[in-house]
């Protein structure tokens, strides 16, 4: 009932708050069928990343470096030399449109992810997301282990980290220490029911490894063990050559001939992320460990689960379990995800970028301790006397299920049990940081009224047409002053109408949700949101839409014509994942709703296609409004288009046949002669001595057709 209440309350903060999340738990609590859980369940646009590819391919996600394209060097966080000189690379569209898009982060195995990598994430989010908050105002769920497998820094690395973290571990991230989170611990331990077995290994875990906690698991060291072969013992040790060396002696010595199973390989799958072998070298005989859950509907075996080859050739491997029974092993395969999305639904999906088809075996009379975090067995012969790092110890005794199945080959000394000083005292605190039910309330109450709000919240917009008309009237006042005035005026306009009105409904809402207990389900708050909404949409159409339409004007200059661009383009960017949102709360306003609404206008829109690349051409004979600047629209297409003609004939920009503001000067003051037009700013003798003959016959046309 506990683990259930947990688990209830994990799923609850990460539902329906925005508050990020620190899962924990000991070894066998559970913590990897939670992750697999709410990624069945929750509505919330996820993405699920982890620290080494073995982990991720285990979590269904993709590796954090992979997925943040980050370098593998430390990353200093107020310096912009050694650890950002890689940082800056170019995300494409599509990854861009995930980060954006994203409402949860969830980042499993997180013992192992170093302070410096979070801080990296960090910014990345940023960069993409909200730039003022940490992870960009992503939630984390970060789920993980202290006492487990620790993070690494190499001696040179740790010598650049230590003048910024006080350790390398997560906890330490700067990003991390500046936001608010929750800490769940999983309690009820899965794997484990000798209640002797799981109370050694709190003690160790919790640096509690007194005499009598050595002298009892110091009974189970058997010098020189040899197990009989039907029993399924693997060794777990400390250093990879030392597994390899016993595993390939112990496969020389079997007698028969030797199998090579080649994998098949497809598209994108990293070596670093192969489960096993891609050249798998078996003999009958073999002790092996499964290295994937059976995949069939019959479940006859699981990661980690040890056997016996009773028969092997080409096409047909025969293992036989501990407890007696014949599996046929089949080739399974292992996908490599990658997020994109959806071109229909605009979800966030988890794609297939490669696949390892591979019999699902790895040679098992020895495993690396740092390999077998998250595998269960029921027999283990450990020889932790050469570890080195925190955890090792606790990660090599927790994987098996009874004491009784554990032999030590060399015995525990306390010199073994490493232990960081650090994490203990982030350990303690973890119990202040578990949420009661008071602060779920205020949480969930917090979150909604925060995302409400946002819905109503036009200061950025508002922010982004000052910009925009500071940028116009400072590049296009003289050429374009009715322009200028124009987003003069709706800047104000919006303002008035808009922002402030929008500020004092936001004070309305606080006040009726501060003041309602069922404020989810209150149909006075509904309705006053479907009314604000078809007010704002309603005035936000009314005053954007004709300025819009008039701000596609002819600017000569290159970099002013880039500055420009750039400042509307923003606005119009930002103008358009507003409206998006607001139509996707017309009928009323619920969590879900509204970050789906919100995830989906975030996504930038691709381009309309075009039949021809956008050219010159088309800006000048495209049907658009045209401002007020330009007194007689009909004269301003046909000297544009005459204009055009003329340019491309002789291979020249338009501007160099005739400025902009000579246009407009010739469309205003309507020239009857070459004095007339020379009084035309822009205009000079050779302009009316090479173009002034044709200037003036347009014109003439076009006052007869008046």
């Amino acid at each position: 009932m506990q683990t259930n209440q947990q688990f209830d309350l994990a799923f609850n903060l990460l539902q329906n708050t925005g508050t990020n999340l620190f899962l924990t738990g000991k070894a066998g609590t559970g913590k990897t069928t939670f992750l697999k859980r709410l990624k069945e369940v929750s509505p919330k646009r996820m993405i699920v990343v982890a620290p080494t590819g073995v982990a991720a391919i285990n979590a269904g996600g993709v590796t954090i470096h992979s997925f943040f394209q980050l370098p593998f060097g430390p990353y200093l966080p107020s310096s912009s030399s050694e650890g950002k000189k890689d940082f800056k690379n170019q995300f494409r569209k599509d990854k861009i449109n995930i980060i954006r898009s994203m409402d949860l982060l969830v980042i499993d195995e997180v013992s192992m992810v170093r302070a410096d990598l979070l801080d990296a994430i960090s910014d990345v989010l940023r960069r993409y997301k909200d730039h003022s908050k940490p992870f960009g105002g992503v939630q984390l769920l970060l789920i993980g282990d202290l006492q487990q497998l620790a993070p690494v820094a190499k001696d040179d690395e740790w010598n650049l980290l230590k003048e910024h973290y006080p350790s390398t571990f997560f906890f330490d991230s700067k990003a991390l220490s500046e936001s608010n989170y929750f800490c769940i611990e999983l309690t009820h331990v899965y794997r484990q029911s000798d209640t002797n077995f799981i109370n050694l290994l709190n003690n160790i875990r919790e640096n509690r490894f007194d005499d009598e906690t050595l002298q009892q698991l110091n009974r189970r060291y058997i010098p020189d063990f040899r197990p009989d072969e039907e029993s399924g013992y693997i060794t777990l040790t400390t250093h990879n050559y030392q597994a390899q060396q016993i595993n390939n002696r112990k496969l020389a010595e079997l007698p028969g001939l030797p199998y090579t199973f080649q994998a098949e390989i497809n598209h994108e799958f990293p070596e670093y992320s192969y489960p096993t072998d891609d050249k798998l070298t078996l003999k009958c005989g073999a002790q092996v460990m499964f290295v994937k859950n059976d995949s069939s509907s019959e479940k006859r075996y699981y990661n980690g689960k040890i056997g016996k080859i009773v028969f092997i050739n080409t096409n047909k491997i025969t293992v036989v379990d501990r407890e007696g029974n014949e599996i046929v092993v089949e080739k399974e395969t292992w996908n490599n995800v990658k997020y994109t999305i959806d071109p229909e639904t605009q979800e966030i999906t988890e794609t297939i970028s490669g696949t390892f088809s591979q019999y699902p075996l790895k040679t098992a009379w020895a495993i690396t301790i740092h390999k077998s975090q998250g595998l269960t067995f029921e027999h283990a012969i450990i020889d932790a006397s050469a570890a080195f790092s925190h955890g090792q110890v606790y990660v090599a005794l927790s994987r098996c299920k009874t004491l009784e199945g554990l032999v030590l080959s060399s015995r525990i000394t306390r010199n073994a049990m490493i232990n960081d000083s650090r994490i203990q005292e982030f350990i303690s605190t973890v119990d202040s940081r578990q949420p009661h039910e008071e602060q779920i309330q205020a949480a969930q109450q917090l979150y909604f009224t925060k995302l409400i709000c946002e819905l109503f919240d036009f200061n950025n917009l508002q922010q982004r047409i000052q910009y925009a008309a500071f940028i116009v009237y400072g590049n296009l006042q003289k050429l374009y002053p009715e322009l200028s005035v124009q987003y003069s005026n709706t800047r104000d306009a919006f303002r008035s109408t808009v922002t402030d009105v929008g500020e004092r409904f936001i004070l309305q809402l606080k006040r009726l949700i501060a003041d309602n207990t069922d404020y989810l389900k209150d149909n006075m708050i509904q309705e006053r949101v479907r009314k604000g909404v078809a007010y704002f949409l309603e005035q936000i159409d009314r005053l954007c839409t004709p300025l819009q339409n008039v701000s596609n004007v002819e600017i000569d200059n290159k970099e002013t014509r880039q500055t420009v661009k750039s400042a509307l383009d923003k606005w119009n960017e930002d103008l358009r994942i507003k409206l998006s949102t607001l139509q996707g709360c017309q009928e009323g306003f619920t969590i879900s709703g509204y970050l789906s609404a919100k995830a989906k206008a975030s996504i930038e829109q691709p381009p309309a296609p075009a039949t021809r690349k956008r050219s010159e051409k088309s800006s000048e004979t495209t049907k658009l409004e045209i401002s007020a600047d330009i007194k007689h629209p009909e004269l301003y297409t046909k000297l544009k288009h005459w204009r055009y003609e003329l340019a491309t004939e002789k291979g020249l920009p338009p501007y160099t046949i005739l400025q902009q503001k000579a246009l407009i000067g010739v469309v205003n003051t309507l020239p009857v002669s070459g004095r007339d037009l020379l009084k035309i700013p822009g205009i000079g003798k050779k302009i009316v001595e090479n173009y002034g003959a044709k200037l003036l016959e347009i014109v003439d046309e076009y006052r007869k057709g008046e």
